[in-house]
């Protein structure tokens, strides 16, 4: 019996002919295989899409804070943060200043040495935290400064390109404060433009990811969702102990190392 032309067929070795059923499946696994392809073209066109806005919205001059709070808080991690942060409490933009973030072998001496002229407020208005090594636990110990102090505004001293990621950190752990951005905008940010160093795209690409898992692990905070992920997790890596403060929120005891770039 004659076969259709558009019949597909294979011969066994009795000579019985059976239609071909492996271009058909193959279909599925390409259609997949298309699929994930242009989920990932997605993925990547929205993250670059994403990173170019994180960078047209970093502060390129420094602007003084509109009015003065009751505090200031200088996250460290820059060459010029502690110098300016002390500046604004010079002028009195605000009643104290916590540096949070200070190495435990470091001391108001030290800092002394690199601020001479700023004895006089070290000795009166200035608080060291120790504690924090990130910028979650940063959040933690200044959120425990703030209540002790009574506070119930801060001006926040970090880099411009740090500031997205601290504020969503501030604003999660005290969000009855009001917190007042004051981003530090190093000399060489405008002076050797970003995408003409290796060290500095490195830098902006993995902040923007912390940034952004920042944000995510916020939103699954604010959801009850993310005690449910780390409860289920088996936990491992730096020691935690709880914050005084707020039950449940855990603080990073254990000093983690880390490459960082000053690119100020």
């Amino acid at each position: 019996m004659a076969h259709e032309p558009n019949d597909l067929v294979m011969t066994t070795t009795a000579g019985q002919s059976l239609p071909a059923a492996a271009p058909r499946r193959r279909r599925p696994l390409l259609v997949a295989l298309l699929a994930v392809l242009l989920a990932a073209a997605g993925v990547g066109i929205v993250g670059v899409a994403g990173f170019l806005v994180f960078l047209a919205r970093l502060p390129v001059n420094e602007v003084k804070p509109p009015h003065d709070a009751d505090g200031i808080v200088v996250l460290t991690g820059g060459s010029s943060r502690i110098s300016d942060a002390m500046e604004l409490l010079a002028v009195g933009y605000g009643k104290r200043l916590l540096i949070s973030g200070v190495h435990p072998t470091n001391g108001v001496s030290d800092i002394q040495r690199s601020l001479p002229d700023s004895q006089p407020l070290l000795a009166c208005c200035v608080d060291l935290d120790r504690s924090a090594v990130n910028t979650r636990s940063n959040a933690v110990e200044t959120r425990r400064w703030v209540r002790e102090r009574g506070f119930r505004s801060l001006i926040v001293v970090t880099s411009n390109y740090h500031m997205p990621r601290a504020i969503v950190e501030l604003s999660h752990a005290m969000p009855d404060v009001a917190l007042i951005p004051f981003p530090v905008v190093g000399d060489k940010w405008n002076d050797e433009p970003w995408w003409t160093s290796g060290a500095a795209m490195r830098l902006l690409m993995l902040e923007y990811a912390k940034y952004v898992f920042a944000e995510v692990r916020v939103r699954l905070d604010r959801w009850g969702l993310s005690t449910m992920i780390a409860s289920g997790g088996t936990g491992s890596g730096n020691q935690m102990r709880s914050d005084p403060g707020q039950p449940g929120v855990p603080s990073v005891v254990a000093r983690r190392s880390s490459l960082s770039i000053n690119w100020e």
